[in-house]
């Protein structure tokens, strides 16, 4: 691992998999700028994906991010696979390396009094505290928002959880991962095909990387709420309301009754090329004129077939796709989805992960960030980096995942000024580590 644990946004050379060069800072303002958030302060209970997404990007924009994590194993999203194995020889899984930029780690025994005890005397220090447990948890164990309200009445306590904490509803009590509370929106059954199966957690873990962004507006928006009246308050984040506000074409769309499935007349497919498939959208009669235009179809225009929307969508599959299919066939999908851009039609490659990595949209933009491997692979793990882009903030440099509890001892002895014997007493009665 870098001597410094800060790592370089990297950009992929797309003529060159693998291939790579530090991301060019000259576009950034220089390190010494401020991030917008720096001097937040953020205490973090959590776990896998939900809230560790959302810290982890207001770490990026700043904050200060404390990770409580058991002593045994630690975060459960170490335990996911695929995995390295980090210094001490402990597995690291995908999930927990992908979500925890940024952070420093302290173990603390949450199931024990002197562990609780610890997290209600580091509270006040913080802006935030934050957890994403399953629902009434944190107040059995004794740091829910009353017990750390009250030792810290401005704080803003965040909660991230399937179905919520404050309001009662029949699922409150159900575990949730995110594919549960994607079923539960309505968008599997809207795109399921005919008797088959529900496709299940198609773009990856939407449902944990939605309510982690809703969360960081949440967060954000009860900070500035606090500066304006001195008041901390409870953020509660349901991870099934935030699908349900992404997937709004479900509700709304039946509101304005079309029913199963049906997203209305208009083109919206994925297209054969020469080396595969691209999608092409189109939805407004002067979309479609130049699309019949461009591939050599101007007989489309006058066919009463095709005059209206769901011509177009009754004669998909015997007139619209063979004709598209046929143009594309002696092109790349790439040049196919440049040729439809330049006439002014919406429509992008179907790319492969390989393809993705390489992709010099993603070079120019820094968004993929180089993780050195620790246990003798060479192939980095490449994680996402940061989307919002600020002009006058720096973007070039990350600080490595945590390794588990690697800063117990120095965030307890500055925060709590605890002494080293202080220190050893609960480390031998296993309450940090």
């Amino acid at each position: 691992m870098l001597a410094n644990d800060y790592i370089k946004y990297v950009m992929y050379k797309p003529d060159t998999l693998g291939s790579v060069t530090t991301a060019n800072a000259t576009d950034n303002p220089p390190p010494s700028t401020p991030k917008p958030l720096e001097g937040v302060r953020i205490l973090a209970l959590e776990q896998m994906q939900a809230l560790p997404y959302a810290t982890q990007l207001l770490a990026r924009l700043g904050a200060d991010v404390v990770k409580i994590e058991p002593p045994m194993g630690g975060d459960s999203g170490r335990a996911s696979l695929p995995a390295m194995t980090d210094p001490s020889g402990r597995r690291v899984g995908a999930t927990y390396l992908r979500n925890n930029f940024g952070k420093r780690s302290i173990c603390v025994d949450l199931k024990s009094p002197r562990g609780v005890e610890l997290i209600k005397r580091l509270a006040p220090g913080f802006d935030v505290v934050a957890e994403n447990s399953k629902p009434g948890t944190m107040t059995r164990l004794g740091v829910g928002y009353e017990d750390i309200a009250a030792v810290h009445p401005a704080v803003i306590y965040a909660s991230v959880s399937g179905f919520g904490n404050t309001v009662p509803t029949p699922y409150r009590e159900w575990p949730a991962f995110a594919p549960i509370v994607e079923a539960m929106s309505g968008i599997y059954e809207m795109k399921r095909d005919g008797d088959h199966p529900p496709f299940v957690a198609p773009v990856g873990a939407l449902g944990d990387i939605g309510a982690a962004l809703f969360a960081t507006i949440g967060i954000q928006a009860a900070l500035r709420y606090r500066d304006l009246t001195g008041r901390g308050q409870y953020v509660d984040i349901a991870m099934y309301d935030s699908v349900v506000a992404m997937t709004d074409i479900v509700t709304n769309f039946w509101s304005m009754g079309l029913r199963n499935g049906n997203l209305g007349p208009l083109i919206m497919n994925g297209f054969r090329a020469a080396d595969g498939w691209f999608v092409l959208q189109v939805g407004r009669e002067a979309h479609f004129a130049k699309l019949a235009q461009l591939i050599g179809r101007p007989e489309w225009l006058t066919d009463p077939r095709l005059a209206t929307r769901q011509g177009w969508v009754d004669h998909l599959e015997d007139i619209v796709r063979p004709a598209v299919e046929q143009w594309a066939g002696g092109k790349t999908k790439l040049e196919a989805c440049r040729t439809l851009g330049a006439a002014g039609l919406a429509a992008g490659p179907c790319f492969t992960d390989e393809e993705v990595v390489a992709d010099p949209h993603l070079s120019a933009r820094s968004m993929l960030t180089e993780l050195p491997r620790t246990d003798g692979i060479s192939q980095p793990i490449l994680v996402p980096g940061n989307p919002v882009r600020l002009t006058a903030m720096a973007n070039d440099t990350e600080r490595r995942p945590p390794w588990l509890g690697e800063h117990t001892t120095a965030v307890l002895t500055d925060e709590l000024s605890l002494t080293a014997d202080e220190l050893a007493a609960l480390r031998s009665d296993g309450i940090i580590a």
